[in-house]
């Protein structure tokens, strides 16, 4: 069984984008015994923070995050602004064998990119992609995003090989749902198990059917958000989680 997380983390904020909050968020997450973290507004560097904040760690948030539980992890640094840069990044137990990050966005400080990774599972002696995204809150952009994903994916990835898409899609209508599906066969995970999008924003009275966990090639065998405290007290979103096995 592989477990999977997908989460926006607002750069280690609260929702009010006034306490940082990311030594939670690294406790929380180890307690959420997962395999594999796809993170979206991950902060590479921000100069001014480090000298601001007492509590901001010496490394990058995706290593302090990794720390001993993730040993294999990618970053895709996108928005990229004076004072430092933010991105998706994938946090694994088991090995990145590569990966590729995609630039989505027509804009230098706009973090709208697909990170993709090629995990080694050593049990199965098989490989899975995972590929961690975060779309356009513009309507239009997203259709652009959507087409560019799938040229990507059918182009970059094997119809007969598993893959995993979670990320935070910014697609509260629901549209862009429909096509990754019909288009590219993938289901949604809670979807799937709940009948509907969950609710992931904001995190304190979600409303938005933002983030997403899409599949295929792989059997969906539980799928959840995780809406309690104390997600949603951290970041603007909550977490989605699914477990899946090999086909």
């Amino acid at each position: 069984m592989i477990k999977i997380l997908t989460y926006n983390i607002h750069k280690g904020f609260d929702r009010y984008n006034r306490d940082f909050v990311l030594h939670k968020i690294k406790d929380h997450l180890q307690n959420a015994e997962v395999d594999v973290i796809l993170l979206q507004e991950i902060q590479g560097r921000h100069f001014h923070h480090e000298n601001q904040i007492s509590t901001w760690p010496d490394v990058s948030q995706f290593e302090f995050l990794a720390d001993s539980i993730w040993p294999h992890y990618a970053y895709g640094k996108n928005a990229i602004y004076r004072k430092g840069h933010h991105g998706n990044a994938i946090l694994s137990k088991f090995n990145i064998a590569e990966w590729n990050n995609l630039n989505l966005s027509r804009f230098q400080r706009a973090s709208r990119s697909l990170l993709h990774g090629r995990l080694e599972l050593p049990d199965s002696n098989s490989h899975i992609h995972l590929l961690c995204v975060h779309l356009d809150l513009i309507g239009f952009e997203r259709k652009r995003q959507i087409r560019e994903l799938k040229s990507y994916i059918d182009s970059s990835i094997d119809s007969s090989e598993p893959i995993i898409l979670g990320g935070d899609f910014n697609d509260w209508s629901g549209v862009l749902g429909k096509a990754l599906e019909s288009q590219l066969g993938m289901h949604e995970a809670f979807r799937e198990l709940h009948g509907c999008y969950a609710k992931t924003f904001p995190s304190n009275r979600p409303m938005l059917r933002m983030d997403r966990i899409y599949f295929r090639g792989v059997n969906l065998i539980e799928s959840g958000c995780l809406e309690r405290l104390p997600w949603s007290e951290l970041s603007d979103h909550l977490p989605l989680f699914a477990n899946f096995t090999l086909e």
